[in-house]
This record gives C-alpha cells, sequence and structure tokens, in this order.
C-alpha cells in the first residue's frame, strides 16, 4: 500500500505547541492531534542525550520533543515514504535536527539496528487489524490500523536502547494489557499514566515509561484529566491548567522518574 508524494495542495500548515511549531500535515491521511504532543511530554530527558521515534509519520512527537529539549540526538522511523519526506520537511521548516530513516520496525535497517538509544518513544497504530471501518485514505489507514503487533514495537524498542534506557509509549487504555506483557521481564521501574478526557469519565488512553533492565515495582498514576468543563462545547477552549501547560506550553510531564 503506497503513498504517493505530497504535493502542496495536499498539505495544511497547523500550529504544535500553541503554534511555536508548524508542521504540515496532509489533508486526507493521518493528521497527528495530541497524542504525540503528550507523548514527547512523558519523555524525560537532558541535551545531548539520543532518542528514537518508532512510526515517526510527520515528525510532531519527536519536533515537540527537540523543541523543548534542543541538543537532542533525534532520529524516527517511517515506513512510508511520504510521510518520512514530510517529517524532514518539518524538521528543517522548525530548525529541529532530526534524522529521518525510512523501514520497517519489524525488519529494522542495518544501520538503525546496529545503534542504541538513550529513549524509545512510540505511538502505536491503535485499531487491530479487523477492528472497525477502514479509512478511505491508504496513508491513514496504514498509521492507524496494526499490520504489527504490539509486542514487535516494544520488542524493537527495548533492542534498540542502552541498558537502564527509557521506553515511552502512548495508546489505547484497553491495549494496556499488551503492553506490560511486552515488557514483563525485560523492562521495569513501569508507570502508568491514564488519561482522561474529563473528570469521572474514564480514562482512553494510557503513556506507559519502563526501564531497560530494571526490577523497580510498578507504579499507577492518577489520571490526565484534559478537560475542564463537564460537557464538549464549541464556544470556548476548555484545557485544565495542566493539559494546557503541556499541550500549548510545552512542559514536561515528569512521570518517569
Amino acid at each position: 500500500m503506497q503513498v504517493a508524494p505530497f504535493t502542496p495542495e495536499d498539505l495544511t500548515e497547523d500550529g504544535f505547541l500553541g503554534g511555536r511549531l508548524r508542521i504540515a500535515q496532509p489533508r486526507a491521511g493521518y493528521r497527528a492531534a495530541m497524542d504525540p504532543v503528550l507523548l514527547a511530554a512523558a519523555c524525560d530527558t537532558r541535551p545531548g542525550q539520543s532518542v528514537l521515534e518508532l512510526g515517526c509519520g510527520a515528525g510532531v512527537a519527536s519536533l515537540c520533543l527537540g523543541y523543548r529539549v534542543p541538543g537532542l540526538a533525534l532520529t524516527g522511523l517511517e515506513l512510508q515514504p511520504a510521510y518520512a519526506a514530510l517529517a524532514r520537511a518539518n524538521a528543517a521548516r522548525n530548525a529541529i535536527p532530526f534524522e529521518v530513516v525510512e523501514g520497517d520496525l519489524s525488519q529494522m535497517p542495518p544501520d538503525l539496528r546496529a545503534r542504541s538509544f538513550d529513549h524509545v518513544i512510540a505511538n502505536p497504530p491503535y485499531f487491530g487489524s479487523s477492528d472497525g471501518t477502514p479509512a478511505l485514505d491508504p496513508g491513514r489507514e496504514r498509521a492507524q490500523r496494526e499490520a504489527t503487533p504490539i509486542a514487535a514495537w516494544i520488542d524493537a524498542g527495548l533492542r534498540r536502547l542502552k541498558p537502564e534506557g527509557w521506553i515511552t509509549i502512548i495508546q489505547q487504555a484497553d491495549r494496556l494489557a499488551d503492553l506490560l506483557e511486552g515488557l514483563k521481564s525485560r523492562a521495569g521501574a513501569t508507570t502508568i499514566l491514564p488519561i482522561a478526557p474529563r473528570e469521572g469519565r474514564a480514562a482512553r488512553r494510557v503513556i506507559v515509561t519502563a526501564r531497560k533492565g530494571a526490577r523497580t515495582p510498578l507504579k499507577l498514576l492518577a489520571p490526565l484529566v484534559l478537560h475542564a468543563a463537564p460537557e464538549h462545547s464549541r464556544d470556548a477552549e476548555d484545557l485544565t491548567k495542566v493539559a494546557r501547560a503541556i499541550l500549548r506550553d510545552g512542559q514536561i510531564l515528569p512521570i518517569s522518574r
């Protein structure tokens, strides 16, 4: 399922981190929203460290991370060439160094397979192979529907980590058991952050961080609540104070340490 290169007419320019980043995204393909911003906020890194993003798409998560922490060595792996090219263009547009490698995480390119990183981040597809109605756009379908099992994403990430390196994943809450199974006996100091849309609502997403080779017990945090109003309103943005700080101002979610 090959995606043709994007033309200027295929793209929109969207602001992230309160407009501090300008990101080109396909009108009809996979479009990033809150999740990659939250993923970047959960990666507790410092200048000089290396970060690999599995399935980087248009580069939103890595570029949000690079904006917050200058001096990182950022690398992305992306299966779809059109999205890989878009991620490179977005990095250049925002003057953030970002190496994007084209390839399949289940058949890692040899040069990348020979390297190791301080951090690995990932936002794997949320939908199973038979869940829901397929997207009409092939790029969106490939980005959202699982072709490679989530266990393979975790395995690829752990293999690319240095000893005691950190893996950070955002995923649907109903896939938490799959995440924990993939990490079992290979990583510890696991921290789970549920993400709830509103107070009193069930969490729809989880962010899981874990440290390679660690044996520290698991920690379950109180939910991050995104919206302050009890119901959705089109009249005004209703982000909670902490969600606004993360999504608009680029602040960190210090959940891994």
